[in-house]
C-alpha cells in the first residue's frame, strides 16, 4: 500500500526534497523515559546550529546565498570537494539506488551541512553516508 501511495508522487518532485526518512513509532517505555539514555541538551544543539549557520554565512559572503541549501552547481563543486573514499561511497550509492543528478546534488548539500554541524572543514565518508541515509524514500520505494 505504501509503495502504491508513494508511486503517485513523481520522482522529480521527490528529488526536490532534501531529507526524507522513515520515523518509526516510539515504544511506550521510551515515551515514559524507561531505559533511555538522556540525549544531547537542546542548548548544545542550538549552539552547534548557530555555529554552522555562521560558517555558512561566512562561506557565501557576498554571493547572495545564505545557506548550503541555496548552493548553485558551481558552488557545490567548490564547497563540496570529496576525498577518494567519500567519492567512491557516493558513486556506489548513486549506482545501487539509481539516483538522479538532482539527488546527487542534494546529498552533497546535506553532507556539507552535516560536516558544518560537526565542525569539520571537509566532507568525509561519515558525512556522505549519513546524507545518503536521509534519502530513505529513494532507497525504499523508488528502487
Amino acid at each position: 500500500m505504501i509503495q502504491r501511495y508513494v508511486g503517485k508522487i513523481s520522482g522529480p518532485l521527490m528529488d526536490r526534497i532534501d531529507i526524507h526518512i522513515d520515523v518509526p513509532a516510539v515504544a511506550f517505555n521510551e515515551l515514559r523515559g524507561r531505559g533511555v539514555e538522556p540525549g544531547e541538551p537542546s542548548a548544545a544543539i542550538r549552539e552547534r546550529v548557530i555555529h554552522a549557520r555562521e560558517i555558512q554565512l561566512s562561506r557565501f559572503n557576498g554571493d547572495g546565498v545564505y545557506s548550503n541549501s541555496g548552493m548553485t552547481t558551481a558552488q557545490i563543486r567548490k564547497h563540496c570537494a570529496l576525498d577518494t573514499d567519500s567519492e567512491n561511497l557516493l558513486e556506489k550509492a548513486m549506482q545501487r539506488q539509481g539516483l538522479s543528478a538532482r539527488a546527487h546534488d542534494r546529498i552533497l548539500k546535506v553532507a556539507r551541512t552535516i560536516a558544518d554541524l560537526a565542525g569539520a572543514a571537509n566532507i568525509g565518508p561519515t558525512h556522505i553516508s549519513e546524507a545518503i541515509n536521509y534519502r530513505s524514500l529513494d532507497r525504499n520505494y523508488w528502487t
